[in-house]
């Protein structure tokens, strides 16, 4: 199977014609019209590059890479109708691969995203603390904060809580989070992981819904949703 390609554009007659083009070329493609959709689709399909449009209805290109940028070294090439210098500099500094400005080729799309993607991997430096609007995570330190106040956790549930914190918005079932916090030689029952979910959850009830939340996708799995980033 090809790489997987999520394009980000609001317009359908471009975001088509680049499906097209880049399935042609033997990509797996998705795509996405606007921010809230292209950042679940990102934690959903986990791409191996973004094509990322600047004007978006909602929220635009520019928070979308910093969402990219916080959680993800995967390469993201910027698409816009802006061509001056500055906007270029500006999603370039934010972290962005590539700059493709409109109106242009569709085989040279192509072409950029192949180059991109024979370029060696970004080594991305995992931040060793993490600020979820109230919600402070500090790694290194194995603690939590909420409001300023540090949260009581057992350990086994915090092991549990950084794991999900360190990939936010992505979803694991219950069998991954077994094997990563508990370990491959756990023999107790998968139920062991929805207890900790609810003692989890009751030690962050005082986290607003707006900022995030530990969410169950029934008959999938477990997700920490990060609504607003310090």
């Amino acid at each position: 199977m090809g790489k997987k390609i999520l394009i980000v554009e609001d317009e359908t007659a471009i975001a088509r014609v680049l499906q097209a083009y880049l399935s042609k070329a033997g990509f797996q493609v998705e795509t996405a019209a606007d921010g809230e959709e292209a950042i679940r689709k990102f934690a959903a399909v986990q791409p191996d590059l973004v094509l990322l449009d600047v004007m978006l209805p909602g929220t635009d290109g520019w928070s979308i890479l910093r969402h990219i940028r916080e959680q993800s070294p995967c390469p993201v090439i910027m698409l816009t109708a802006l061509g001056q210098t500055q906007q270029k500099l500006a999603g370039l500094n934010l972290g962005a691969d590539d700059y493709i400005t409109k109106p242009f080729n569709a085989e040279e799309v192509v072409a950029r995203v192949k180059a991109v993607l024979r370029r060696p991997a970004r080594i991305w430096e995992d931040q060793e603390t993490r600020q979820y609007g109230s919600l402070k995570i500090d790694f290194a330190a194995h603690t939590v904060s909420l409001h300023g106040t540090d949260l009581s956790l057992i350990p086994r549930d915090l092991a549990l809580l950084l794991f999900l914190a360190r990939h936010p918005n992505r979803v694991f079932r219950r069998e991954q989070l077994i094997e990563e916090v508990w370990g491959l030689d756990y023999e107790g029952s998968d139920r062991a992981v929805d207890l900790a979910i609810k003692r989890i959850r009751k030690a962050l009830r005082h986290w607003p819904k707006s900022e995030g939340e530990v969410k169950t996708l029934r008959g999938v799995g477990y997700q920490f949703c990060v609504y607003r980033n310090h």
